[in-house]
């Protein structure tokens, strides 16, 4: 295998889901705390979202309350309660690239802008004969980190312990 040309920075999101993303915010945000920070609503992801936030500044986490448009349709952002984990990405292209290479398999849809406004892109929770590696029944969503956040990372990485 080679040199892996790209860090996993920290975690980005956790994206839980449930038929009703009111029940998921009386947990989330009125017994919680977490404040809502935005909304993302998708026919092609077939989503309504509610983004909220934990920490601040380049540590801040996700947390994104999903329910669907349809119930009937896919993707079925309901059906897994902790729908996806994301993960923080120094440089996203490289990191498809290199991991395509190494028989890692992706959800389709490619490179694109998620819901807070980043590229993104998923590895698919189940693997193939041609992608023998796969999340193993978790969806994992790879974030491309602003440049602050790669930098807040250097900092911690640079500090003696």
């Amino acid at each position: 295998m080679t040199t892996r040309p790209f860090k996993v920075l920290g975690i980005q999101q956790i994206a839980i889901g449930g038929p009703d993303k009111a029940r998921l915010q009386r947990l989330w945000v009125d017994m919680l705390g977490l404040e809502i920070t935005g909304s993302f609503r998708s026919e092609r992801e077939n989503v309504d979202e509610d983004i909220c936030a934990i920490g601040s500044g380049p540590f801040k986490v996700e947390v994104d309350l999903m329910q669907p448009l349809d119930i009937e349709k896919k993707p079925a952002v309901h059906a897994t309660p902790l729908n996806h984990v994301g993960l923080w990405i120094d440089d996203l292209p490289t990191a498809v690239q290199w991991l395509t290479a190494q028989g890692v398999r992706f959800a389709p849809g490619g490179i694109r802008t998620g819901a807070a406004g980043f590229d993104i892109c998923f590895l698919h929770p189940r693997s193939s004969e041609e992608f023998p590696i796969s999340g193993e029944g978790v969806l994992i969503e790879l974030v491309q980190a602003p440049a602050e956040v790669v930098a807040a990372f250097a900092k911690l990485e640079a500090r003696p312990n």
